[in-house]
């Protein structure tokens, strides 16, 4: 077995499962681990998603947050034990990879608009659910002509 492969299968065993789907630009709150001498607490870090770098067990990703009337950022690693957990607050409607246009920003300049109505993003790994999904749709589109014939046939 060779090095690069020891290491991934290594790396595959720490990756979490847990983790939801989120993107730049969504409002997450991230429970992390505080542990002060021999006490462990979980304090909570709520904030806008401004960029999500690296791949595997070192991605990391940065949260922005307006505290006090100043902004924040914050650097998380997405695979750490020190995250217990992540919640999605709000999806935010972005058209951009990194939000460094939020750095120094405070009040309604830091808000990120909503994302408005059913609109489903796609992942990498989703080609085979959007297929589905396409198919799904050509079926109801072919059933539907079928249901008014019949109702214009029995109205005659």
């Amino acid at each position: 077995m060779s090095k690069v492969a020891l290491i991934q299968d290594l790396e595959a065993e720490l990756l979490k499962s847990d983790i939801p789907e989120f993107y730049v630009g969504d409002t997450v709150r991230v429970h992390l681990r505080i542990i002060e001498g021999d006490k462990e607490r979980v304090q909570v870090f709520q904030g806008t998603v401004m960029a999500r770098q690296g791949s595997g067990l070192s991605e990391t990703f940065s949260l922005h947050r307006v505290v006090h009337g100043g902004g924040m950022v914050r650097q998380f690693i997405l695979h750490s034990p020190k995250v217990a957990k992540i919640d999605v607050i709000r999806r935010g409607k972005v058209r951009r990879a990194k939000l460094n246009y939020l750095r120094g920003t405070y009040g309604k300049k830091a808000k990120v608009p909503e994302l408005m109505g059913k609109k489903r993003r796609l992942v990498k790994g989703d080609k085979k659910e959007s297929a589905a999904i396409s198919e799904e749709t050509v079926e109801v589109l072919e059933v539907t002509p079928v249901e008014s014939q019949e109702n214009t046939e029995s109205k005659e």
